[in-house]
Parts: structure tokens; sequence; C-alpha cells
């Protein structure tokens, strides 16, 4: 059996991936947005999702290149005087793993951007990292231990099976499929459920209509998720933070009535996170 969930992320980010998000939703096949607790639109983002009853919404944890929830002044070894994230992956990794006091406010934040999604009065339907920092397993851990406090069933494991998207398996694609199984483990253990492959990493903010129709004859059995980076229309911050992403032609491909027959047409059935064992 293969089940289908479809979800974006970044919701939250600037106005234009709000009304990016909400037209995929109503006039495509999206079904399942993340939430940046700290984005710039968030309030737009959450009046959106009220409006939106069927529209499942998590929390998009951010831990790197991003606002904070809490003040500088309370996370000074995390964030910069504007209160943001820096963006090197590999030192920030280090970071949390070998420095004590980093890792303690660390956990502050995680926690304060769950009671910051607890008090949009959203029903918090899952939860994932940007740019998958959950993947470490400082940041896994911290997400699992404050999700529960918060009722969290489901998160995201960004394992792409190389075979659908026809990429080369490469030595670091092989080497993350693999570190991926610490997370999983940790997931197994707190008792929540995740996702068997996740799709939009090797084409991530290209999942274009192409090969979205390419992929569809390709999914595996089990239950997948589709992740994308839809936006209505460039802005400054997409252009800043993603210069080479094709925001508007996800949007076009979410929307794209080839892309629905394509995707459904194989017997895949559509899924929320519930559906994840």
């Amino acid at each position: 059996m293969r089940q289908l969930l479809i979800s974006a992320d970044d919701f939250g980010l600037s106005p234009s991936v709000n009304e990016g998000i909400e037209r995929a939703h109503r006039d495509g096949i999206l079904t399942t947005a993340s939430l940046m607790v700290a984005g710039a639109a968030v309030a737009d983002a959450v009046e959106r999702a009220r409006r939106m009853p069927d529209l499942k919404v998590g929390l998009h944890l951010v831990v790197i290149e991003g606002p904070a929830v809490l003040d500088p002044v309370e996370i000074p070894l995390l964030v910069d005087r504007q209160g943001r994230f820096p963006s090197d992956q590999i030192k920030l990794g280090l970071r949390y793993f070998f420095r004590p006091d980093i890792r303690r406010q660390l956990a502050c934040e995680v926690q304060a951007q769950f009671d910051a999604f607890a008090r949009t009065g959203l029903a918090l339907d899952h939860a994932n990292a940007h740019k998958h920092m959950h993947l470490h397993p400082t940041v896994g851990a911290m997400m699992v231990r404050a999700g529960l406090r918060h009722g969290l069933k489901s998160i995201r494991v960004p394992i792409e099976p190389p075979v659908p998207v026809g990429e080369p398996d490469t030595i670091g694609a092989r080497a993350l499929r693999a570190w991926t199984r610490v997370l999983r483990a940790q997931l197994r253990r707190a008792g929540m459920t995740t996702n068997d492959a996740c799709f939009g990493l090797a084409w991530s903010g290209h999942m274009t209509t192409d090969r979205l129709i390419t992929l569809a004859g390709r999914l595996p059995e089990g239950f997948s998720e589709i992740y994308f980076h839809p936006a209505a229309s460039r802005d400054p911050l997409l252009d800043a933070l993603m210069p080479g992403y094709e925001h508007e032609a996800e949007l076009a491909a979410l929307c794209d009535p080839r892309v629905r027959r394509a995707l459904f047409r194989t017997g895949a059935v559509p899924a929320t996170w519930q559906d994840a064992r």
C-alpha cells in the first residue's frame, strides 16, 4: 500500500510563502504545512490557517539560519544581537554537541518554540526542523522531549531513497540515510510515528511538474512524504535565503491537475500524519 502526504515547509516565513501555501491547499493537493513560529509573517500564517480548518499544521523548528523566539539576552550563545541563528551547519553541530552551556540555552529555545506554537491555538500535527537540524542527535532529543510535553506524535525523518528520483547515489547520500537511523531510534523509544520515505531533498526547491510526474510512477510502498517550498511570488527574503529555489514553479506543480492524476492514479492514497506508523 502506498500512502502519500503532501506538505510545505516555511509557513510564516513571508506573506508570499503564506499565500503560496494557502493557494496550494485551496486549489491544489497540499494538505499539511510546517510553521516557523518566529517567522516574520507568522501572525499572517496563523490567521490563514484558522481560515483553513482542513490544513494540518505542525512546527518547523528553527535552530539554524533564522530567528529565535527567545530574546537574544536570554540565549546570547545561540544567536546574534538581532536574535538570528548563524548559518554554518557544521560549526553549529559541533557547538550543540560539545558545549553544555550552549545546550542549556538550546533546550530553552526548543521548548520556547513549542510553547509559542501552543499559544497559536492550532492543533500540533507534527514537527520537523529547518534544514533538517533534528538529525543532530542533541536537537532530535530536545525536539522529542519538548514535543512529548505538547502531545506531539509524529516527526519527519528526512530519508530519501535514491532510485525514485533518479539521482546518483553518492557517498554523502548513503551516509545521510544511515545517519537517519539515530533519529528513527529516538522516535521509536518515544513511541512516536514517522514516514518510511521522504522526497524533496535531492530536488529541494525544484519540485516541478515534470519531476513530480516522473516521481509518481516510482513511489515506494509504505508512507511517503513529499515536501515543497511554494510561494506566490519572489520577495527580498526569499532572494536572500533561497536565491536558486523555484518557489513559483513548485506552487504551479501543486496546483497542476496532471500532478494530481500522476501521483494518485497508481493506487497511492492521500494520507496525514495520523496514518503514519
